[in-house]
C-alpha cells in the first residue's frame, strides 16, 4: 500500500562546519540533546499532534539518520525512541527519505530540498530545521487547519532574536502578516519596526514551489540548489505570507558552545 503524502519535512541535510569535529563522524541532527537525537525532539512533537508521516532530507552522512530512525518513528513512554522497519507504521510517524547526497553529491539548500522532496509532500505542510532545538513548540493540527483555508502561500514561525543574529530576519504587522523590512541600524524608540528571527519552523503550500513562484521543476529532477529566503520575500510583498511570534525555548544548535548551552 502507498503511503500518504507526508504532512511534514524535517531538513537534516547540511554539514554542519561550524559544529566540527563534532560533524566529521556524526550528522547534527543526531548529536545528543538532553539524553537523545537533536531531530528526535521534532519526531516526537509531529507524533504528538498526530502527524502520520514526515519526510527527512539527508546529505551529509544521511546513511547515518536513517539507520537510526528507520522508516517508522515509535515514541514510547519511559523509552528514548524506537525505530523500526516496519509495513503500515500504525502507531507511529511513517518516515521517508530524501536522499540529497545519494542523489546529487550534497545538499541542495532549503528551497532546493523542499522542491526536491515535494512529489512526497501533501497540499499543506510543516518545515523545520532538524538542528534547531524548539522543545515546548506544539505542531498545531489547529493552525495547519487555520493556514490551509487561509489562502495564504507559507506561515513562518519567528523568535526573539539570539545573540547571534540580532538583527533578525523579517517583520511582523499587527495583522500577523510577515514584512519584508530592510535591515537597518536605529536607536530604540525612533519608530522603526522591530525584526525577529526566523525560526525555521513554517507551514508551506504546495503552490509555494511550483511554476507561478519557483522556477525549478517539480521533484528538482538536475539538483538545483536555491536558497529559501527570496522566494519568501518576494511572497512577503505580495503580503501572502502569515507569522506568528513564538516565545518558547528555542536555540539555534549551530556550534560546540550553543550545543553545550541547551545540554546545560
Amino acid at each position: 500500500m502507498a503511503q500518504r503524502p507526508a504532512t511534514a519535512l524535517l531538513l537534516a541535510a547540511g554539514r554542519g562546519e561550524r559544529m566540527r569535529p563534532l560533524t566529521d563522524t556524526c550528522p547534527k541532527p543526531l548529536l545528543q540533546v538532553r539524553g537523545k537525537p537533536l531531530l528526535q525532539w521534532h519526531l516526537e512533537a509531529l507524533a504528538r499532534a498526530g502527524c502520520e508521516s514526515a519526510v527527512v532530507n539527508t546529505a551529509w552522512l544521511g546513511e547515518q539518520i536513517e539507520a537510526h530512525f528507520g522508516d517508522c518513528f515509535k515514541p514510547t513512554p519511559g523509552v528514548e525512541a524506537v525505530a523500526a522497519t516496519v509495513q503500515g507504521c500504525n502507531t507511529g510517524v511513517a518516515l521517508r527519505y530524501s536522499h540529497e547526497g545519494q542523489d546529487f553529491g550534497g545538499a541542495l539548500e532549503t528551497a532546493g530540498g523542499i522542491v526536491r522532496a515535494l512529489p512526497h509532500l501533501a497540499d499543506v505542510f510543516w518545515v523545520a530545521a532538524g538542528d534547531v532545538f524548539a522543545p515546548d513548540f506544539v505542531f498545531d493540527p489547529a493552525a495547519m487547519a487555520a493556514f490551509a483555508a487561509s489562502g495564504l502561500l507559507a506561515h513562518i514561525w519567528l523568535v526573539p532574536n539570539p545573540a547571534h543574529n540580532p538583527g533578525g530576519d523579517f517583520g511582523l504587522s499587527a495583522d500577523g502578516l510577515a514584512l519584508n523590512l530592510p535591515k537597518v541600524t536605529a536607536p530604540a524608540g525612533t519608530g522603526t519596526p522591530p525584526r525577529y528571527t526566523f525560526s525555521t519552523i513554517a507551514l508551506y503550500r504546495r503552490a509555494f514551489f511550483e511554476a507561478a513562484w519557483c522556477g525549478i521543476p517539480a521533484g528538482n529532477p538536475a539538483g538545483v540548489k536555491a536558497p529559501l529566503a527570496p522566494l519568501l520575500r518576494a511572497a512577503m510583498d505580495a503580503d501572502a505570507v502569515g507569522a506568528s511570534l513564538y516565545t518558547g525555548a528555542w536555540t539555534d544548535v549551530g556550534t560546540p558552545g550553543r550545543l553545550a548551552e541547551v545540554n546545560g
